[in-house]
C-alpha cells in the first residue's frame, strides 16, 4: 500500500479544518481565549485579547499568557507539516524541549498576534520562532522553541 501523500492540498485542508474545529472548543485555549487565525504548513498565527483577569499585578497582561500563546501557536505551525502527519498517523508524539521568551513591550489593552514560523525542519528536532505584536503592528515579545518527535516505538520504550 502507498503511503499517503501528507502534502497534498486534499489532506493539507481537511487537517486544517480539523485544527480550527478543535480549537474552537478546547477549553484551554476558551479559558485564554486564544483564537486560531492561519494556519499553513510551517506557519500560523494565533490571537489573543487583553482581559482583566489575564493581568498581572502591575495591570498588565501576564507574561504567561503571552507565552502560551507563543507556545501554542508554535506548536500549531508544526501541526500541517508532513514529518508531524506522518508522525501522527503512526501514534508517535511531538513534545516541546525548550521555550525561551523575551519580552519587549508591556500589554495592557487591545489584542496581540503571534505568528509562528519553523525555520528548521529536521527529523527529529524542529526549531521555530514567534513575533507577537499589538494592534498597531508594534512588537511586544519574542520566542522561539525547539520541539521533537518521537516515535510510537520510542515512547514504548520509555515506558518500560
Amino acid at each position: 500500500m502507498a503511503e499517503p501523500d501528507y502534502t497534498s492540498p486534499e489532506v493539507i485542508e481537511r487537517e486544517r479544518q480539523a485544527l480550527f474545529d478543535f480549537d474552537r472548543n478546547f477549553s484551554f485555549f476558551k479559558l485564554l481565549g486564544m483564537q486560531l487565525l492561519e494556519v499553513e504548513p510551517g506557519r500560523a498565527k494565533m490571537s489573543l485579547t487583553f482581559r482583566d483577569d489575564l493581568t498581572q499585578p502591575a495591570g498588565i497582561l501576564h507574561g504567561g499568557a503571552i507565552a502560551s500563546l507563543i507556545d501554542t501557536s508554535v506548536a500549531h505551525s508544526l501541526l500541517l507539516t508532513e514529518p508531524y502527519l506522518a508522525s501522527k498517523e503512526s501514534g508517535g508524539r511531538m513534545i516541546s524541549v525548550d521555550l525561551r521568551v523575551k519580552y519587549v513591550r508591556p500589554v495592557s489593552q487591545g489584542t496581540i498576534y503571534s505568528e509562528a514560523r519553523v525555520p528548521r525542519l529536521g527529523k527529529q528536532i524542529i526549531h521555530t520562532n514567534a513575533v507577537v505584536t499589538d494592534d498597531e503592528g508594534r512588537e511586544v515579545a519574542y520566542g522561539d522553541s525547539i520541539y521533537m518527535f518521537l516515535s510510537l516505538e520510542r515512547l514504548r520504550r520509555k515506558e518500560k
